[in-house]
């Protein structure tokens, strides 16, 4: 029988902001608590691996180039597959990278045998996602999109009392997510014309929509402004509104954004209001009704239940990371362990049976490929609608969008 400790293994390919900020933390505390094993992290620059380096200098991980031996500068856009075939048994891949590369990574991991979670959306074509949900369900592959909105508390309370039916039928919402200036011109300079406000933010209110209700889109019309960017050489939108039809009749309009002032108290002003016919739900989620005032960094709206570091309870002198960006990628995380605890020393033949069963269970409750589907369906007809100057865009059977005559 194979020995193994129970510690998965863990491969991060993308070394920005959210492997920085919130994959690489949640991943070293799940390591200090024993459930997490060696950590690799593969970018396309040794740059960004010694940068990463400095930043966590008391953690161990492999990095992909290796700095001592590579140019810092110099591209390495394969490097990952030199990454994926060094991972060991029970391996999970965390697929971090700009949203255009998302397809080929997952695709790539799931040939290699190992289970994913990938950085919301899945990919930006339903074709794409059909070939992902495919592959992962012939090979019994657990692929996890990471749309953390779903463990906000406000978003699970709106779940919650809809199902509950305190809200009745659903009429119409809003939800809005805008941030800072600084993502498309600092922080996704190389590559932000590859994607836009809608892709990489709004699909998360697109997704809460069907995670809240359960409803699928039935056509949409969206509209893009390019003003500001522009003057700053970006081919880039500055923001995009969608007004989605669903398939009730009940709409909903997300307003995005890519251009908020500097100033601004949070990076990103969010929220979401629901009206039914026997209630209504409303939820500023940057006002959290929680600040601080400090002189080093000003006026900040605070929001507590992200992703927060706190003084730890059983380390004394480190902190423990806690909030629903840390829940979302450990849900994934926990669920894999389960499955490959479940199939250890088994003939691959009952193995891949009990991955299976094990994977269709979770359908109904996760961001798997036929759930992260929706958003990827819903960002492929946005960029069509304008393309087409607002042109309606429905949805046929397999969700692929469809330009209504």
């Amino acid at each position: 029988m194979s020995q193994w400790d129970g510690r998965l293994p863990v491969l991060v390919i993308g070394g920005g902001m959210i492997s920085e900020e919130v994959i690489l933390p949640t991943l070293f505390q799940e390591q200090r608590e024993g459930r997490v094993g060696d950590i690799s992290v593969a970018s396309r620059r040794a740059a960004t691996i010694k940068h990463l380096k400095e930043v966590f200098p008391r953690k161990e991980f492999r990095g992909y180039p290796d700095p001592e031996k590579k140019a810092l500068a110099e591209s390495h856009p394969h490097i990952y597959r030199e990454a994926l075939s060094q991972l060991k048994d029970h391996g999970v891949v965390i697929v971090a990278t700009p949203d255009h590369l998302h397809t080929e990574m997952v695709l790539a991991a799931i040939e290699a045998g190992h289970h994913v979670i990938v950085e919301k959306p899945l990919c930006l074509k339903v074709e794409e996602a059909h070939q992902i949900m495919e592959a992962a369900g012939e090979s019994g592959i657990y692929v996890l999109t990471d749309f953390h909105k779903r463990h906000d508390p406000a978003i699970r309370a709106a779940k919650y009392r809809y199902v509950q039916g305190d809200l009745g039928e659903m009429l119409h919402g809003h939800a809005w997510i805008e941030e800072k200036r600084e993502m498309p011109l600092k922080v996704f300079a190389r590559w932000c014309e590859h994607s836009s406000s809608f892709e990489y933010i709004g699909v998360h209110y697109a997704d809460a929509y069907y995670f809240i209700t359960g409803l699928k889109p039935k056509r949409l019309v969206a509209f893009g402004q390019k003003k500001y960017l522009k003057r700053d050489g970006k081919d880039a939108y500055d923001a995009i509104q969608a007004v989605i039809e669903w398939e009730d009749g009940s709409v909903l309009f997300i307003q995005t954004s890519w251009v908020c002032s500097e100033y601004n108290s949070a990076l990103t002003n969010q929220g979401l209001q629901l009206s039914g016919t026997e209630g209504e739900h409303w939820a500023d989620h940057k006002d959290r009704n929680c600040h601080f005032v400090t002189e080093r960094y000003g006026y900040e709206d605070y929001n507590p239940y992200f992703f927060k570091a706190f003084d730890s309870w059983d380390h004394p002198g480190e902190v423990d990371w806690q909030g629903y960006g840390y829940d979302s990628i450990v849900q994934g995380l926990n669920d894999i362990r389960r499955i490959e605890q479940a199939t250890l020393g088994k003939p691959e033949e009952e193995a891949l049976r009990i991955r299976k069963e094990m994977i269709a269970r979770l359908e109904g409750t996760r961001a798997l490929p036929s759930q992260a589907l929706i958003g990827t369906a819903i960002n492929e007809a946005v960029r069509l609608s304008i393309a087409n100057k607002g042109r309606f865009v429905r949805f046929d059977e397999g969700m692929y969008p469809v330009l209504e005559e």
